[in-house]
């Protein structure tokens, strides 16, 4: 007697059609991000990670190397392009989707984890860390790996995963040093659960932490070759100056990051108490792992907040664990006993993942060729736009000079790192634009790494094009009494198919003295 067909349940259903769009709005983002990856121009930002990768080590003031090995990887195989910078975030952002995605079905379920791996590809933060490289990219990456089997090993009670936890933690603090607040989440997890707590009496969890600071060992050496620079940068740096009260400023950020309606229901998610309060003992470990897992770094990060100025990116990757709590919400709101206030939350996120879908491609359909009729905010310092007009008409100073003089100007862009960093990488006419493009720390500013890679006693008695956005630095009396003498100032606009962008401003500097004593 053959066997009876298995029966499909609408839960089973469901849980295939969602999985089914889940994927299709993976491979929808995915083509995005390749198409417009090649096509918009670098950020500011990407453009400085880039000249990390041309200066290959170990180790760098400001961040960790992962994002600079990443670009350097995608550019030995893509070139100089745009796509071979960005290729690494394309596929960072595969990889966190695949770590949400297994880490929420293992909690909670296929239905809940399609739902996941969708806000996973639309939340702002979690899309453009897909897209733009930065040190962010590879630190979302690790740390849902991270985030995955640290739940297997301290949830699941895969003694194996605990290694495979300390892989990932390693290779997260070769990304960013913020990835250290997950594993301090990890450890109050384990010492408040009392499933976990009997972890900390075996060497797992220890030869986890052994293999993560094994692998982050590179930086600990270039910090101690460094006298501990970047370190120092992160946290003294990060503490000195006036105390300001930016809660509210985190807040907005994390709004931004995740949208208002992500924001909401993510603090409804966790501060939900159906499991917690149930005789469910799986699902109240598994809520308590991903509350404590996103709360411990979000307290440091309020903590820090009611002194200190806070940076918009800041608590992203945290939001990982999130997910999870935000999909199983959204499928209990879809049942027959749900509440009126759910069944209305519930709904309100289909419109914002519509939104978004849409609101993706137009803005960045605009950053690449321009909407008819819309131009571009004049803060060119804050978007792709307008550099590689710049760069080539920099290049053209820079060739003019070299015909009437027969050598060639050091290129100084007047900030920290911004207009230096995209006229290296847009000043391709120019033999070596990496050698020859350097910061306004030769005048007493920041220059970040350019500190280091232009000393400025190297730099003694050459001619400089100091190249500005704002008119002001280039008559600071710090350029009059660091040159021999000064060219005349002069202007030029940006545009695009008729549209005003921002002007820039120009000057040579003769026999650079080194920045005055008073800097």
């Amino acid at each position: 007697m053959s066997p009876a067909p298995q029966s499909v349940t609408p839960e089973s259903e469901r849980g295939v059609i969602t999985t089914a769009l889940a994927i299709g709005l993976v491979l929808y983002v995915t083509v995005l991000r390749l198409i417009f990856g090649a096509h918009v121009e670098l950020m500011p930002e990407e453009t400085y990670y880039w000249n990390y990768s041309r200066h290959l080590a170990i180790g760098y003031l400001d961040h960790p190397p992962m994002v600079a090995w990443l670009i350097r990887a995608g550019t030995a195989i893509l070139g100089h392009t745009a796509l071979g910078v960005r290729i690494g975030a394309v596929l960072c952002g595969l990889v966190t989707s695949v770590f949400v995605y297994r880490l929420t079905r293992n909690l909670y379920g296929r239905s809940s984890a399609a739902l996941a791996l969708g806000l996973a590809q639309v939340l702002p933060f979690f899309f453009l860390q897909g897209l733009l490289m930065t040190p962010d990219t590879p630190l979302t990456a690790a740390w849902a790996g991270s985030l995955y089997f640290l739940e297997r090993a301290a949830v699941g009670g895969h003694a194996r995963a605990w290694l495979w936890a300390g892989l990932c933690l390693g290779l997260g603090l070769l990304s960013k040093y913020t990835i250290g607040l997950l594993g301090l989440g990890a450890l109050v997890y384990l010492v408040v659960d009392p499933r976990a707590r009997p972890w900390l009496r075996r060497f797992e969890p220890y030869a986890a932490a052994v293999l993560a600071f094994a692998i982050f060992s590179p930086v600990l050496v270039w910090n101690a070759e460094h006298h501990w620079a970047s370190f120092a940068f992160q946290t003294a740096r990060r503490l000195a100056g006036r105390p300001r009260f930016a809660l509210p400023a985190l807040i907005g950020a994390a709004i931004v990051l995740i949208t208002p309606t992500g924001f909401a229901a993510a603090v409804r998610a966790v501060a939900s108490r159906r499991f917690v309060a149930s005789g469910d003992a799986d699902r109240r470990a598994a809520q308590r792992f991903l509350r404590i897992a996103l709360l411990v770094p979000m307290a440091v990060f309020v903590l820090f907040s009611l002194r200190r100025q806070v940076k918009l990116d800041w608590t992203g990757a945290a939001w990982l664990a999130a997910l999870p709590l935000i999909a199983r919400e959204l499928v209990e709101a879809g049942g027959r006993s749900a509440s009126v206030v759910r069944r209305c939350w519930r709904a309100s996120m289909l419109p914002t993942i519509g939104v978004l879908c849409i609101a993706y491609p137009v803005g960045l359909y605009h950053l690449a060729r321009g909407l008819p009729g819309l131009g571009y905010d004049r803060h060119i310092e804050l978007l792709p736009v307008g550099w590689r007009q710049l760069g080539r008409r920099i290049d053209a100073v820079v060739e003019r000079y070299r015909r009437e003089h027969g050598t060639e100007p050091l290129v100084v862009g007047m900030d920290r790192y911004v207009i230096a960093s995209e006229l290296a990488f847009y000043g391709s006419a120019r033999p070596d634009p990496v050698a020859d493009t350097t910061s306004g720390h030769l005048f007493g500013g920041m220059g970040l790494m350019y500190e280091r890679w232009f000393p400025v006693d190297r730099q003694r008695d050459r001619t400089l094009l100091l190249v500005s956005l704002d008119r002001s630095s280039l008559e600071a009396a710090s350029v009059a009494d660091s040159a021999a003498s000064l060219g005349p100032i002069r202007a030029g606009s940006l545009t695009r198919d008729g549209h005003f962008i921002r002007e820039y401003y120009y000057r040579f500097a003769y026999d650079y003295r080194g920045p005055p004593a008073a800097h």
